[in-house]
Order: structure tokens, then C-alpha cells, then sequence
């Protein structure tokens, strides 16, 4: 999930997206059960938090330097 306002959430507003996470990440675990590859149920999470209405951004690159160089995707965040 990402929000250039993330910061400005109340406690309420960060409860309300746990609450859409956990039920939605339950969700998924109990329809497709395991066994599947972390990209499949990657995407479908992210697609059904969009379909709640929370902004979600997927694989975020983040940099990391190492003598003298940034490598721009040393890490992928999920």
C-alpha cells in the first residue's frame, strides 16, 4: 500500500486499512489455500485491496549503495 500521506493517517484510519488487509489477505489464504507461488497471490492481494479503495503499489524497488556504487534494485520491498 502507498500514500504520500501516510504519514497524516489517524490511528482509526491506519485500523480501518489493517482491518481491510487482514480480512482481505483471509480471504485469499482460505479460497486458494497454499501451495502457489508468491507472485500469484501477490497479484490477487493487490487486487483486492485496490477493490476496496486503497492504493496499492507492488515490488517497490529500494537502492543500496555498496563501495561507491547504488545499485537502484538491490531489494525488492513486497
Amino acid at each position: 500500500m502507498s500514500d504520500s500521506h501516510e504519514g497524516t493517517k489517524t490511528r482509526k484510519e491506519k485500523e480501518e486499512m489493517a482491518a481491510i488487509l487482514v480480512d482481505c489477505a483471509f480471504r485469499l489464504h482460505r479460497d486458494l489455500g497454499p501451495g502457489l507461488l508468491e507472485t500469484v497471490y501477490e497479484v490477487v492481494l493487490a487486487k483486492m485491496l485496490r477493490d476496496q479503495g486503497l492504493a496499492v503499489e507492488r515490488q517497490k524497488p529500494i537502492p543500496i549503495q555498496y563501495a561507491g556504487f547504488t545499485f537502484e534494485e538491490g531489494f525488492r520491498a513486497d
